[in-house]
């Protein structure tokens, strides 16, 4: 007998979002939360973040992003729009759960989590989110390196880095805008395998987004064609390109080798460094899944389009190009949840009214 209509594990964005999919088809979800509020990894990113999107293209269904829909909301902005969304939800909450193990019988998941007794529905979905787990590349030396070893999830605010030699390893709008913050305060380097591709933030006047929706890249569901996802420009509103240019920080091609507390660059010399930052990304945090045989060996879940292709009644929402370019962001993430409640529950099932569809007017 199953206790709930489906369970959905993480109650981040991807999560909140599945729950509002479910709930606008009549199903009664519950989440399960590991930490202690449904607001996913937003709270542990560094202080001075922004979103790359404006506010009008970064909401959730049936709940518009407060503020003037131009601007670009903070860190702690979005932190407090996914309270709000949650707390319109209508839908059950357990924090403080976190899933061990899930096993699966006779059309019944039952998820296990450390301490509690054990929740089982006919449906669920993976939300834990494809930013839960750190990613280190393995270089050559990094286990021989006796300075500060980071991932760009430590990392908060450049003053504890002042006068320091930092290396930031990565190429991407973190990697960016992190090793650019940090200049100010210690001699940086970017360090990179390619050079850094940059796109104005906002061409012609207007916000990539908006071209990026008026043309349909957003909803484009090619991300199941893809045999390695396609690497994303920088977004730069005039700052990062300038300030990289004029050598803060300067970037370079990655290092070779590490060896105590030195690095060798590709061209020879060798240069002491205080911290290396590995601004290198995320992978999905689905280890509660190793049991049921329904992730690949690189711990990737294998999937076509957010449907298991391993379990019925399995799905996921919010890993990155999932369905599209959008998938893992706060725009996109809505679209693959309603994608993937349709497909589980029958093309016969139509969405209700969305459940936080009277909160966006108060």
């Amino acid at each position: 007998m199953n206790d709930h209509d489906a369970i959905i594990v993480g109650g981040g964005q991807a999560g909140l979002a599945a729950a509002q999919a479910l709930r606008s088809r009549g199903l009664r979800p519950v989440i399960l939360e590991a930490d202690t509020e449904p607001v996913g990894s937003w709270p542990r990113y560094y202080d001075s973040l922004t979103l790359f999107s404006p506010a009008r293209y970064s909401s959730l269904p049936g709940l518009p992003f407060p503020g003037d829909p131009e601007h670009y909301p903070h860190r702690d902005e979005v932190v407090d729009y996914l309270r709000r969304y949650a707390a319109c939800l209508d839908t059950e909450i357990r924090t403080g759960h976190r899933v061990d193990t899930v096993t699966h019988d006779d059309g019944a998941f039952t998820v296990h989590a450390a301490g509690e007794p054990a929740f089982t529905a006919p449906i669920l979905i993976a939300a834990s989110g494809g930013f839960s787990k750190p990613f280190h590349p393995a270089l050559p030396g990094m286990d021989t390196f006796t300075g500060n070893l980071l991932h760009s999830s430590d990392y908060r605010s450049p003053e504890p880095f002042a006068g320091q030699r930092v290396i930031v390893v990565g190429a991407g709008n973190s990697a960016v805008q992190i090793a650019t913050e940090l200049a100010g305060h210690a001699h940086v380097t970017l360090a990179t395998r390619a050079p850094v591709k940059f796109a104005p933030q906002r061409p012609f006047g207007k916000d990539v987004h908006f071209w990026s929706a008026a043309v349909g890249f957003d909803h484009l569901p090619i991300g199941h064609l893809l045999k390695k996802p396609l690497t994303s420009p920088v977004n730069d509103p005039g700052v990062y390109k300038a300030a990289i240019s004029q050598g803060r920080p300067d970037q370079r091609r990655m290092f070779t080798t590490i060896d105590g507390d030195t690095v060798a660059w590709p061209d020879g010399p060798r240069e002491g460094v205080d911290t290396i930052l590995f601004a290198t990304g995320f992978r999905p945090g689905l280890s509660y899944l190793d049991g049921l045989g329904a992730l690949a060996r690189n711990d990737r879940p294998l999937h076509d389009r957010g449907l298991s292709t391993t379990h019925p009644g399995l799905a996921y929402v919010g890993l990155e190009w999932q369905r599209s370019f959008a998938s893992a962001t706060l725009r996109g993430v809505g679209r693959d949840a309603q994608y993937v409640a349709k497909r589980l529950l029958g093309s016969g099932s139509s969405p209700r009214t969305a459940c936080c569809q009277s909160a966006s007017a108060r």
